[in-house]
């Protein structure tokens, strides 16, 4: 590719004479393109998403067949297909969706395993496990999550305060769980909801100017 300075055209094709006025033309550099096209990968993987949808449908329906026919107290086939599902989401939310932020791709996943254990405990005649331990335990995951990403990213710590306020109105489900006799052991779930909230105090207090800007600026305070 050349252009000619004399007719100040572009020549897209090898040639060392320009066809109008007959001068040389000077080559121009053929510049790569700085970004990847990462096109054909996105169609791969939503090829393999969706591949993977159809087989799991299918395995599910000869799940729930077999689960049918042999049934022994135990609708595994739901377990089963709760966690296609599950992966399913993964691959479609967290993986292919470039609309949400990282953050909101961890709780939901984080929530979405959540409901998901609680539903194995369901299924197998439900013993509390879920909703006693692994309910609070998640809550605790989390903020210890949120906690590590703060020392990771000093420089916007208080990007997180948002996050640690959702955190702690997340930790009161389990002591409304404790108040309706679902939640059982308390002492998980308080120690959680503790958690929650020393967290977001210990980063107003320590954040100080630069955290009461955040929060003035996230609830539009003046």
């Amino acid at each position: 590719m050349g252009r000619c300075r004399q007719c100040n055209v572009r020549i897209l094709d090898n040639t060392q004479i320009c066809p109008l006025c007959k001068c040389v033309i000077e080559q121009e550099e053929q510049m790569e393109n700085a970004y990847p096209d990462i096109r054909f990968w996105v169609r791969k993987l939503n090829l393999v998403v969706r591949i993977f949808l159809f087989t799991a449908i299918l395995m599910e329906v000869l799940l729930v067949y077999i689960n049918y026919k042999y049934f022994q107290g135990i609708w595994w086939s739901v377990i089963c297909g709760a966690g296609f599902a599950y992966l399913y989401f993964i691959a479609r939310f967290a993986i292919l969706n470039d609309n949400a932020g990282y953050r909101s791709k961890f709780l939901l996943l984080t929530f979405a395993g959540i409901i998901y254990v609680i539903l194995i405990d369901y299924v197998i005649g439900y013993h509390g496990w879920s909703v006693n331990f692994v309910l609070p335990g998640g809550l605790l995951f989390v903020d210890v999550a949120i906690l590590f990403v703060m020392f990771l990213n000093r420089r916007n710590w208080q990007s997180y305060i948002m996050l640690e306020i959702s955190m702690i109105f997340l930790s009161m489900l389990p002591l409304v769980l404790i108040w309706m006799d679902i939640v059982t052991e308390s002492f998980i779930s308080w120690f959680a909801f503790a958690v929650s909230v020393l967290l977001f105090l210990g980063t107003l207090i320590i954040g100080d100017r630069r955290a009461r800007s955040e929060l003035k600026r996230r609830f539009h305070v003046r």
